[in-house]
């Protein structure tokens, strides 16, 4: 916990994510970046200088195997209000479009459910656990099929739903995280979406791994790069 503790106040002082009186929703999904988060920022709320609350947000997509049962027990254990919004993102998604590449709109109906139900709830910022991986593979998907040099932010405002979008986990890796997960001997949720392992992020996240086995530093190459390179909101306030 003490390294997960690091990443995340060193991302959360880098980007002043959290301030005094915040209400935080921890988007919770069941897998070990959203588990991780969550305890993580539970147990930086026992010694954190700004006094913040916590709440954890699930979205039930309406997918085989989706454990809403699981979710209440781990928020339980950990001490946190639980929350589940239900949705009819599965039949939307895949049985009325039956989208091709459902990802983007699969994500973007999910973000609006937590938006509203943070929002719902009193909350003024919401926490994703987007970890370094998905900051450094979402960079090549924009760059490669795209054409842009952009990643998603470390701090976001969304103007339309008035509520902040942060990500405490954007300096912990992976494999930092899945070795946590596997110390602590935590149970994650089996993942339940179809498009699990054939997405272009999966391509991305083998191009990635090849590239660290012939480069060593790439990593903090490439993440280097984003902040060098003026992208929207990478540039540290701390």
């Amino acid at each position: 916990m003490q390294k997960i503790l690091s990443y995340l106040r060193k991302a959360i002082e880098h980007y002043n994510m959290i301030e005094e009186g915040d209400k935080i929703a921890v988007a919770l999904s069941g897998g070990k970046d959203s588990i991780t988060l969550l305890k993580g920022l539970k147990a930086l709320q026992r010694f954190y200088p700004n006094h913040f609350e916590l709440i954890a947000i699930s979205v039930n997509p309406g997918f085989d195997f989706f454990d809403s049962s699981f979710l209440e027990k781990t928020c339980e254990e950990i001490g946190v209000e639980y929350i589940e919004a239900k949705s009819d993102i599965k039949e939307i998604v895949f049985d009325i479009r039956k989208e091709k590449n459902p990802c983007s709109l699969c994500a973007n109906l999910r973000r609006g459910i937590l938006n509203s139900t943070a929002i719902e709830h009193g909350c003024n910022k919401l926490a994703l656990g987007h970890n370094e991986d998905d900051v450094l593979e979402t960079f090549f998907l924009n760059m490669l099929f795209a054409g842009n040099l952009s990643t998603f932010a470390p701090v976001s405002y969304m103007d339309k739903s008035k509520i902040t979008l942060i990500r405490p986990l954007i300096y912990a890796s992976e494999k930092e995280i899945k070795k946590f997960i596997k110390r602590e001997n935590i149970t994650v949720m089996n993942k339940n979406c179809p498009m699990d392992g054939i997405s272009k992020r999966e391509f991305m996240k083998d191009l990635l791994y090849k590239l660290s086995l012939e480069i060593p530093n790439v990593r903090a190459n490439l993440m280097g790069a984003i902040k060098r390179a003026n992208i929207n909101g990478w540039r540290e306030i701390k």
